[in-house]
């Protein structure tokens, strides 16, 4: 699998075709190649690209060390990508090569976006599952509006069902968004635009697959 880091800026909206349509406006600049795994050295063949400048203060040493033998300076986010020199437009990748959102993608096709949600704490089940509460207001049920009801019957099974829809904690989760057609990549902006919604809240780092 092939692709690049990048960071949501956030969402806007462009005219297609005389109708309006929403997009995401994703900062993609220059990802390094920071090491490269291969089947016999390492049990897998991948491709580990550094995105993102990072205070040298930050950073520990082992890291520092790291980014040092590919020539580079210290990078925020890290993210491996398997099989990538199989798939790679480029025709050979080195330590401290620079990939671009050019060299991988194309406008107009179809790629896939992987991002962490936004955490939205210790939920109830109305807005965790979408239930819609017991009953109404009136007939004594003043407190009832977002209560989850039965959970399972008292005698038999006489016990709550694994994997059953209750309260906790929602958001926070690793979100693979698939087939988001690419607008636009601007590359001396150094933004590409792609259609629909993207996972995670603005500034965060994401993963765009092909």
């Amino acid at each position: 699998m092939v692709g690049i880091i990048g960071r949501k800026i956030g969402m806007t909206s462009l005219h297609e075709e005389r109708r309006i349509i929403p997009c995401t406006v994703i900062q993609v600049g220059d990802c390094i190649i920071t090491q490269i795994k291969t089947l016999q050295h390492d049990g897998y063949s991948a491709v580990q690209l550094a995105y993102d400048d990072k205070k040298i203060k930050n950073t520990t040493q082992p890291l520092l060390k790291h980014f040092e033998k590919a020539n580079t300076t210290p990078k925020k986010e890290l993210v491996e990508f398997r099989n990538f020199s199989e798939d790679c437009a480029k025709d050979t990748i080195r330590l401290g090569d620079t990939i671009t959102a050019k060299d991988i993608f194309e406008e107009g096709e179809f790629i896939d976006v992987v991002g962490i949600s936004k955490g939205k704490g210790f939920q109830g089940v109305v807005k965790r599952h979408g239930f819609k509460g017991v009953g109404d207001q009136t007939h004594g049920q003043h407190n009832r509006q977002k209560a989850p009801g039965a959970i399972g019957a008292g005698s038999d099974p006489s016990r709550v069902f694994k994997g059953t829809r209750m309260a906790g904690r929602m958001g926070n989760n690793r979100v693979k968004v698939k087939n988001l057609r690419v607008i636009k990549i601007l590359q001396e902006e150094g933004l590409m635009i792609l259609l629909g919604a993207v996972p995670g809240p603005k500034n965060s780092y994401v993963r765009l697959e092909k």
